[in-house]
């Protein structure tokens, strides 16, 4: 596969979120291209003619946009990120994640990351100087076979458990989003145990993965028997 990398230059980079107040996206599109996600949608808006997973655009101008931007906006809790992973790989060299990040916590603005990825380990420097931060990992089930059908390009289930308990050892406020409930997600339970300080348990309502499911044989866990009963294990073992 080959990834179509452009550096922009976004107009803003502070945003106003439905679920928290603000949110920030360093990147548009997303490496992981899970194949279940929500933020398929951003192709509508950005035009571009690339299977999602196959571009990003790096918004090369995040960190000068915020330390604008928080100079004029309302102190609020800041989502990092929500429609792209703001820890997937390219991040690794080009650092708009910990540049933002570094901003915000400078400035005592309350921060909530959320991630696929263990590069978050990278920045527990930082994160463990501010003083309103979560960080959440997405772990959609315990079995890495299913992760491999359905996000072949994330990273692996036991890095992400062990990011999660590397966070939380150092103190860090830290919680598991666990949506979709893919096939397998009731043994998150024990794998979590000690890890996190909450769990979060939802499903999505977009169809873009259907076709995994069908090729797998596995269109019984798209009911909405399957969901509520694995969410019923879940919680009932959490």
């Amino acid at each position: 596969m080959t990834l179509i990398v452009q550096e922009i230059q976004a107009k803003s980079i502070l945003s106003t979120s439905k679920i928290y107040p603000y949110v920030i996206n360093p990147y548009t599109g997303c490496q992981h291209g899970c194949s279940y996600c929500y933020a398929r949608f951003m192709k509508r808006v950005t035009r571009h003619k690339e299977p999602w997973g196959e571009f990003v655009d790096v918004k090369i101008n995040a960190a000068e946009l915020l330390r604008k931007e928080i100079t004029r906006k309302k102190r609020a809790r800041v989502w990092i990120s929500g429609v792209c992973d703001p820890y997937q790989p390219l991040e690794a060299g080009y650092q708009l994640t910990r540049q933002c990040l570094e901003i915000l916590i400078q400035n005592n603005w309350p921060v909530i990351i959320q991630t696929r990825s263990p590069l978050v380990l990278r920045d527990i420097d930082i994160i463990r100087e501010a003083g309103d931060i979560e960080v959440g990992l997405s772990i959609t089930t315990a079995d890495d076979e299913i992760r491999k059908l359905f996000e072949p390009n994330a990273p692996p289930i036991t890095d992400r458990i062990q990011a999660l308990f590397k966070l939380h050892k150092a103190g860090i406020r830290t919680y598991a989003m666990i949506a979709p409930v893919l096939p397998g997600a009731e043994g998150l339970a024990e794998l979590l145990r000690g890890k996190v300080d909450y769990v979060l348990i939802d499903r999505i309502n977009y169809h873009y993965a259907d076709w995994v499911y069908r090729k797998y044989g596995l269109e019984e866990c798209l009911t909405d028997e399957f969901y509520y009963r694995t969410r019923q294990a879940l919680l009932s073992m959490l």
